[in-house]
């Protein structure tokens, strides 16, 4: 790892300021969605969920595996056609139909019963089930637990004021025997407003420390042009798999 990401995680503390008040709300990500200003979907999936998959799944077939803040996460139809059940949560329900169109794949729409504008859009084939609402409002839906949860891009997408939020509610949709693999990013916040937020590995240990295991899979650079238009000179990739105590 180079100087300027050892100098740039010194700074955290005093940096994280400005990200802190950063509050971004729902008409924001369905903005992005309407326009299109999607560089953080990854057409061709993560490479770091496919080169650790194995050990997420940890040789287990029919998993309930839970996506939240999907978009049109590729991935999902991974899980599926691997046999596991998949449930996202997605505000923009143009991610959740554009996801549908562009797997192939037919499906049903219909309302939520106790959320207020909800819709639940499910495959034909059963496997693949993602709710159009708040993540905040998910409970509300009855969606059960989860043995996996796969998050890339969507803590460091909440806004910071609420990750405590977020955290608690990821852990009370955890089964028995969970295993949660965290996708954080890190650069210098002081250069970059956020979304994706900068996530420091303290936090990531003080939010989910007291009931999780926490392993650190791998570090990777993660820089890409988009992300150096936004002045940054480093962005590191950092994948955590969460497993219970």
């Amino acid at each position: 790892m180079d100087g300027s990401t050892a100098e740039g995680r010194t700074k955290d503390h005093f940096a994280l300021g400005g990200q802190q008040n950063n509050a971004l709300t729902l008409d924001y990500w369905h903005e992005k969605w309407k326009i299109h200003n999607i560089g953080f979907h990854q057409e061709q999936g993560n490479k770091l969920l496919k080169k650790h998959m194995n050990t997420f799944l940890d040789g287990r077939n029919g998993l309930r595996v839970f996506f939240p803040l999907c978009g049109k996460a590729v991935e999902m139809k991974w899980f599926a056609d691997l046999g596991h059940s998949v449930v996202g949560v997605e505000i923009s329900q143009l991610a959740i139909q554009e996801f549908f169109t562009e797997q192939n794949l037919s499906y049903s729409e219909e309302s939520v019963a106790g959320i207020s504008g909800a819709k639940v859009f499910k495959s034909s084939s059963g496997n693949i089930t993602l709710y159009c609402c708040s993540i905040f409002d998910l409970p509300r839906a009855n969606v059960g637990k989860f043995d996996r949860i796969w998050d890339r891009g969507a803590l460091v997408a909440i806004n910071p004021d609420d990750r405590e939020r977020y955290a608690k509610l990821m852990l009370s949709m955890m089964e028995k025997g969970f295993h949660y693999l965290l996708a954080t990013v890190s650069y210098d916040p002081t250069k970059h407003p956020g979304p994706p937020f900068y996530v420091p590995d303290s936090e990531v240990k003080s939010l989910f420390g007291s009931t999780c295991n926490i392993q650190c899979l791998e570090e990777v650079d993660a820089l890409e042009e988009r992300h150096k238009k936004w002045g940054i000179d480093y962005f590191i990739e950092t994948l955590y798999l969460f497993t219970e105590k």
